[in-house]
Protein backbone atom coordinates (compact mmCIF):
# COMPACT_ATOMS: atom_id res chain seq x y z
CA UNK A 1 0.00 0.00 0.00
CA UNK A 2 1.73 3.47 -1.00
CA UNK A 3 0.93 6.83 1.21
CA UNK A 4 2.15 10.09 0.47
CA UNK A 5 5.67 9.35 1.74
CA UNK A 6 6.04 6.59 -1.23
CA UNK A 7 5.20 9.36 -3.76
CA UNK A 8 7.50 11.75 -1.91
CA UNK A 9 10.48 9.26 -2.72
CA UNK A 10 8.91 8.79 -6.50
CA UNK A 11 8.92 12.07 -7.03
CA UNK A 12 12.47 12.56 -5.64
CA UNK A 13 13.79 9.49 -7.33
CA UNK A 14 12.35 11.36 -10.73
CA UNK A 15 13.79 14.80 -9.94
CA UNK A 16 17.36 12.96 -9.83
CA UNK A 17 17.20 11.28 -12.90
CA UNK A 18 16.45 14.17 -14.43
CA UNK A 19 19.07 16.02 -13.12
CA UNK A 20 21.05 13.74 -14.46
CA UNK A 21 19.63 13.82 -18.20
CA UNK A 22 20.06 17.65 -17.44
CA UNK A 23 24.27 17.38 -17.75
CA UNK A 24 26.12 20.31 -19.15
CA UNK A 25 27.82 20.46 -21.98
CA UNK A 26 31.31 21.57 -22.75
CA UNK A 27 31.52 24.54 -24.60
CA UNK A 28 33.87 22.44 -27.49
CA UNK A 29 30.61 20.71 -28.72
CA UNK A 30 28.43 23.28 -29.23
CA UNK A 31 29.72 24.24 -32.79
CA UNK A 32 29.92 19.99 -33.55
CA UNK A 33 26.09 19.89 -31.83
CA UNK A 34 24.87 22.88 -34.25
CA UNK A 35 25.99 21.33 -37.20
CA UNK A 36 24.63 18.28 -36.60
CA UNK A 37 21.82 19.46 -35.26
CA UNK A 38 21.47 21.38 -38.63
CA UNK A 39 22.01 18.34 -41.30
CA UNK A 40 19.82 16.39 -38.96
CA UNK A 41 16.61 18.17 -40.44
CA UNK A 42 18.09 18.21 -43.63
CA UNK A 43 18.24 14.71 -43.24
CA UNK A 44 14.61 14.68 -42.14
CA UNK A 45 13.54 16.49 -45.32
CA UNK A 46 14.85 13.76 -47.71
CA UNK A 47 13.95 10.93 -45.56
CA UNK A 48 12.46 9.60 -42.66
CA UNK A 49 15.25 7.10 -42.43
CA UNK A 50 18.09 9.21 -42.87
CA UNK A 51 16.32 11.83 -40.11
CA UNK A 52 16.65 8.83 -37.26
CA UNK A 53 20.01 8.23 -38.25
CA UNK A 54 21.08 11.80 -38.22
CA UNK A 55 18.68 12.01 -34.67
CA UNK A 56 20.93 8.75 -33.65
CA UNK A 57 24.31 10.69 -34.23
CA UNK A 58 22.97 13.58 -32.74
CA UNK A 59 22.49 12.24 -29.57
CA UNK A 60 25.35 10.57 -29.71
CA UNK A 61 27.55 13.66 -29.81
CA UNK A 62 25.65 15.88 -27.14
CA UNK A 63 26.56 12.49 -24.90
CA UNK A 64 30.36 12.76 -25.83
CA UNK A 65 30.22 16.17 -25.10
CA UNK A 66 29.15 15.79 -21.60
CA UNK A 67 30.83 17.48 -18.94
CA UNK A 68 29.48 16.37 -15.77
CA UNK A 69 30.44 18.37 -12.13
CA UNK A 70 33.17 16.73 -9.81
CA UNK A 71 34.09 16.63 -6.04
CA UNK A 72 37.25 17.74 -5.94
CA UNK A 73 38.91 16.41 -2.60
CA UNK A 74 39.75 19.12 -0.22
CA UNK A 75 43.55 17.52 0.07
CA UNK A 76 46.41 19.60 -1.29
CA UNK A 77 49.09 16.41 -0.68
CA UNK A 78 47.11 13.91 -3.27
CA UNK A 79 47.59 13.78 -7.22
CA UNK A 80 44.27 13.71 -9.08
CA UNK A 81 42.98 11.47 -12.50
CA UNK A 82 43.70 13.96 -15.47
CA UNK A 83 41.22 12.08 -17.33
CA UNK A 84 38.59 9.82 -17.10
CA UNK A 85 39.20 6.28 -18.47
CA UNK A 86 40.86 3.18 -17.84
CA UNK A 87 44.60 2.72 -16.63
CA UNK A 88 46.14 0.55 -19.34
CA UNK A 89 49.78 1.32 -18.35
CA UNK A 90 52.08 1.95 -15.53
CA UNK A 91 55.89 2.34 -16.11
CA UNK A 92 58.96 4.52 -15.16
CA UNK A 93 59.98 6.44 -17.99
CA UNK A 94 62.47 9.04 -19.21
CA UNK A 95 60.67 12.77 -19.40
CA UNK A 96 59.52 13.47 -22.91
CA UNK A 97 62.37 14.65 -24.87
CA UNK A 98 60.66 17.32 -26.37
CA UNK A 99 60.23 18.96 -23.14
CA UNK A 100 64.31 19.74 -23.86
CA UNK A 101 64.89 18.76 -19.63
CA UNK A 102 67.92 17.13 -19.94
CA UNK A 103 67.13 15.01 -16.92
CA UNK A 104 68.05 11.67 -16.36
CA UNK A 105 65.48 11.27 -14.05
CA UNK A 106 62.89 8.68 -14.29
CA UNK A 107 59.24 9.21 -14.05
CA UNK A 108 56.62 7.58 -13.20
CA UNK A 109 53.97 7.48 -16.28
CA UNK A 110 50.39 6.22 -15.26
CA UNK A 111 48.55 5.98 -19.47
CA UNK A 112 44.79 6.40 -18.59
CA UNK A 113 42.93 5.17 -22.10
CA UNK A 114 39.58 6.71 -23.29
CA UNK A 115 37.40 5.10 -25.06
CA UNK A 116 34.48 7.17 -27.02
CA UNK A 117 32.19 6.50 -24.32
CA UNK A 118 34.54 8.19 -21.56
CA UNK A 119 34.06 11.66 -20.42
CA UNK A 120 36.84 13.30 -23.07
CA UNK A 121 37.28 16.99 -20.48
CA UNK A 122 40.68 16.70 -18.84
CA UNK A 123 41.58 18.07 -15.44
CA UNK A 124 44.69 19.67 -13.72
CA UNK A 125 45.89 16.62 -11.14
CA UNK A 126 47.36 19.37 -8.72
CA UNK A 127 48.18 22.56 -8.01
CA UNK A 128 50.93 24.87 -9.86
CA UNK A 129 52.26 26.91 -12.10
CA UNK A 130 52.07 25.77 -15.83
CA UNK A 131 55.84 26.15 -16.83
CA UNK A 132 56.01 25.28 -20.75
CA UNK A 133 53.58 23.98 -23.02
CA UNK A 134 54.79 21.90 -26.29
CA UNK A 135 52.62 21.03 -29.24
CA UNK A 136 54.00 18.54 -31.35
CA UNK A 137 52.36 17.33 -34.70
CA UNK A 138 52.30 13.58 -35.69
CA UNK A 139 50.69 10.36 -36.89
CA UNK A 140 47.51 9.15 -35.53
CA UNK A 141 48.34 5.66 -34.75
CA UNK A 142 46.10 3.00 -32.70
CA UNK A 143 46.80 4.47 -28.89
CA UNK A 144 47.15 0.48 -28.19
CA UNK A 145 50.53 0.85 -30.05
CA UNK A 146 53.50 0.83 -27.95
CA UNK A 147 55.03 4.09 -30.38
CA UNK A 148 51.95 6.59 -29.47
CA UNK A 149 53.93 8.34 -26.96
CA UNK A 150 56.31 9.10 -29.53
CA UNK A 151 54.59 9.42 -32.82
CA UNK A 152 50.98 10.42 -32.37
CA UNK A 153 50.07 13.87 -32.19
CA UNK A 154 50.51 15.22 -28.52
CA UNK A 155 50.15 18.55 -26.35
CA UNK A 156 52.51 18.21 -23.22
CA UNK A 157 51.91 20.69 -20.36
CA UNK A 158 55.16 20.78 -17.86
CA UNK A 159 53.96 21.96 -14.63
CA UNK A 160 56.16 22.97 -11.04
CA UNK A 161 53.76 22.16 -8.57
CA UNK A 162 53.16 24.38 -5.50
CA UNK A 163 55.15 21.11 -3.25
CA UNK A 164 58.28 21.87 -5.61
CA UNK A 165 58.36 19.15 -8.44
CA UNK A 166 57.97 18.66 -12.21
CA UNK A 167 54.51 17.12 -12.75
CA UNK A 168 54.00 16.30 -16.85
CA UNK A 169 50.46 15.62 -18.63
CA UNK A 170 49.51 14.64 -22.33
CA UNK A 171 47.01 14.92 -24.39
CA UNK A 172 46.99 12.14 -26.88
CA UNK A 173 45.35 11.83 -30.28
CA UNK A 174 44.50 8.40 -31.73
CA UNK A 175 43.01 7.01 -34.57
CA UNK A 176 39.86 8.67 -34.25
CA UNK A 177 40.84 11.54 -32.05
CA UNK A 178 41.45 14.39 -34.67
CA UNK A 179 41.99 17.20 -32.42
CA UNK A 180 43.56 18.33 -29.09
CA UNK A 181 42.05 21.16 -27.59
CA UNK A 182 44.28 22.60 -24.54
CA UNK A 183 43.26 26.34 -22.78
CA UNK A 184 46.45 26.56 -20.65
CA UNK A 185 48.82 29.20 -20.95
CA UNK A 186 52.42 29.26 -20.08
CA UNK A 187 52.86 30.71 -16.77
CA UNK A 188 49.08 30.48 -15.48
CA UNK A 189 48.55 29.26 -11.77
CA UNK A 190 45.90 26.39 -12.10
CA UNK A 191 44.37 24.53 -9.32
CA UNK A 192 43.82 20.58 -8.94
CA UNK A 193 40.61 19.84 -10.63
CA UNK A 194 40.73 22.66 -13.18
CA UNK A 195 39.30 21.48 -16.70
CA UNK A 196 41.61 22.43 -19.02
CA UNK A 197 41.20 20.56 -22.13
CA UNK A 198 39.66 18.17 -24.23
CA UNK A 199 40.60 15.34 -26.84
CA UNK A 200 37.73 14.98 -29.41
CA UNK A 201 36.51 11.29 -30.38
CA UNK A 202 39.01 8.48 -27.93
CA UNK A 203 42.13 9.27 -27.05
CA UNK A 204 44.89 8.74 -23.92
CA UNK A 205 46.35 11.04 -21.47
CA UNK A 206 50.04 10.39 -19.85
CA UNK A 207 50.75 11.73 -16.35
CA UNK A 208 53.94 11.89 -15.51
CA UNK A 209 55.30 11.53 -11.70
CA UNK A 210 58.21 11.82 -9.84
CA UNK A 211 59.05 9.96 -6.74
CA UNK A 212 58.23 12.09 -4.36
CA UNK A 213 54.45 10.82 -5.27
CA UNK A 214 53.38 6.95 -3.70
CA UNK A 215 50.99 6.01 -6.63
CA UNK A 216 47.95 4.82 -5.14
CA UNK A 217 46.24 3.35 -8.84
CA UNK A 218 46.97 -0.07 -10.42
CA UNK A 219 46.12 -1.11 -14.13
CA UNK A 220 42.85 -1.88 -14.84
CA UNK A 221 41.05 0.69 -12.41
CA UNK A 222 38.75 2.95 -13.42
CA UNK A 223 39.46 6.81 -12.98
CA UNK A 224 37.26 9.49 -12.95
CA UNK A 225 38.88 13.21 -13.79
CA UNK A 226 39.10 15.48 -10.97
CA UNK A 227 38.39 13.21 -7.89
CA UNK A 228 39.95 9.46 -8.18
CA UNK A 229 43.35 9.90 -6.50
CA UNK A 230 45.91 8.36 -8.54
CA UNK A 231 49.09 9.45 -6.30
CA UNK A 232 50.13 10.64 -2.94
CA UNK A 233 52.92 12.79 -2.03
CA UNK A 234 55.43 11.82 0.45
CA UNK A 235 56.35 14.38 3.31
Amino acid sequence: MTNKYDKFYYMSDLRDALNRLAMPINKEGYFIIAVSCFVTFILLLISDFLGVLGIIATVFIIYFFRDPKRIVPDDKDVVLASADGIVDKIEDVLVPEELKLKSKEKFQRVSIFLNVFNVHVQRIPLSGKIEKLEYVQGKFLNITNDKYSKDNERQLCLMKSDHGFNVIFVQIAGTIARRIICNLKEGEEVKAGYEFGCIKFGSRVDVYLPKEVKLTVKVGQTMIAGETVIGRILK
